[in-house]
């Protein structure tokens, strides 16, 4: 079993339901990290066989290398110019493991922009440990995991690593593909999870703040809803983090790797109640929420505060979205309206075939979602970058 766990989270995990057999498992997901164990070919399998898409093959990222990159939602550009001054001026360091408590610097950043105590920040090397984390420690066998479909898979593949029910809830296609919350209550009203991902990830679609707050207020007791915001600066929408504030069960979920362009940092955030988090740290957490890169966390810390900058870029990948959308109007082709740097259309046809037609004008757009097999998901990129979209979509319509 490895020596992960103390005594107390051994005897929750068995009195929620997980086998002692499962606890090599758990070990194995937080031990060698979310990423690792969702690309190993053993999750993979697993996942496949519930009808969850896999990551790509090595092979299939290496022929990538020198086409216009639009299908992994990545920033367009790198970390704004003063971030990355801030990080590069942490390279000289790199041989302390702290030099000027940066962590703690980023928390207190953290806790000014988005008004909540710095007792509840908690930083991390990416979101997908503890999007993972929140999975293992508040869904269990007798418990399992509400999303919307299509969302973000990562918490699919999780439940499926544990043997945890998995609910999938279509979006609300009458109120701009919304999260519905209601139909999520409703499809299972004992789940230890409600996960809420706004803007949506693939359709960059905004649940309202006042649906989550519903769906927070009238879930059942011992579960929390936890709210992904990886797109939220690309939106400026409302936060979920007034909630936690609030100190609600409600986990909010944040990553430096899109808007701020740090995908390759490895930077993010998880912020919740101190006994929340707390309950999350009790499976090696402390290590995992530790090794934090000082190069990342100088350059986070330093984004954080560029409110102007944070608009521009905003403005920037809007204006892109709309003049494509416009293109894809002509020839009457549809898509979901978005909030985020990404937006689904609908080919009338099948997915694969229209990525692979792309692919040959030397254009990767992203995938497609079981639900939505004739829709991909397209990321936006520079001006240039939807400049050479939309005239690959001129060759391939003609």
């Amino acid at each position: 079993m490895g020596d992960l766990f103390s005594k107390e989270a051994r005897e929750d995990l068995l009195e929620r339901g997980y086998s002692r057999r499962q606890f090599g498992r758990i070990s194995a997901l937080l031990g060698l990290g979310s990423a690792a164990i969702a690309a190993s070919p053993l999750i993979s399998g697993t996942a496949a066989a519930k009808g969850t898409p896999t990551r790509a093959p090595i092979e299939e990222v290496q022929s990538k290398v020198g086409m216009v990159r639009l299908g992994s939602n990545e920033c367009w550009t790198g970390p704004f110019p003063d971030a990355a001054q801030a990080g590069a001026a942490m390279v000289q360091y790199g041989n302390r493991y702290e030099p000027t408590n940066l962590r703690a610097q980023l928390i207190e950043t953290v806790s000014q922009v988005e008004k909540v105590p710095q007792t509840h920040i908690l930083p991390w090397p990416g979101s997908s440990d503890p999007l993972s984390r929140t999975v293992v420690t508040f869904c269990s066998p007798t418990r399992g995991l509400v999303t919307a479909d299509p969302t973000f898979e990562n918490a699919w593949r999780t439940a499926a690593w544990l043997g945890v029910k998995v609910t999938k809830v279509p979006l609300r296609a009458e109120n701009r593909y919304a999260t519905d919350v209601r139909a999520m209550l409703a499809a299972d009203p004992n789940a230890g999870i409600y996960y809420v991902c706004s803007p949506n990830n693939p359709t960059g679609t905004v649940t309202p703040l006042a649906d989550i707050k519903w769906l927070v207020a009238h879930k059942p007791a011992g579960s929390i809803v936890l709210v992904d915001e990886a797109y939220i600066h690309f939106a400026g929408t409302p936060s979920a983090a007034k909630l936690v504030a609030d100190n609600k069960d409600v986990v909010v979920l944040r990553t430096f790797s899109k808007l701020f362009g740090m995908a390759g940092l490895r930077l993010g955030l998880s912020m919740a109640r101190p006994d929340l988090h707390a309950k999350m740290m009790r499976y090696d957490g402390a290590s995992q929420s530790g090794t934090l890169s000082i190069v990342a966390l100088a350059t986070g810390t330093a984004s954080l505060t560029q409110s102007a900058a944070i608009v521009e870029r905003r403005n920037q990948m809007i204006a892109a979205r709309e003049e494509t959308f416009a293109h894809l109007k002509k020839y009457g082709l549809t898509y979901l309206p978005s909030n985020a740097n990404m937006f689904m259309v609908d080919w009338k046809q099948p997915a694969q075939t229209m990525r692979d037609a792309f692919a040959r004008s030397k254009v990767d757009i992203g995938r497609s979602w079981p639900i939505w097999p004739t829709m991909s998901r397209v990321t936006v990129g520079s001006a240039q970058d939807m400049q050479a979209f939309c005239t690959a979509l001129d060759q391939i319509m003609a």
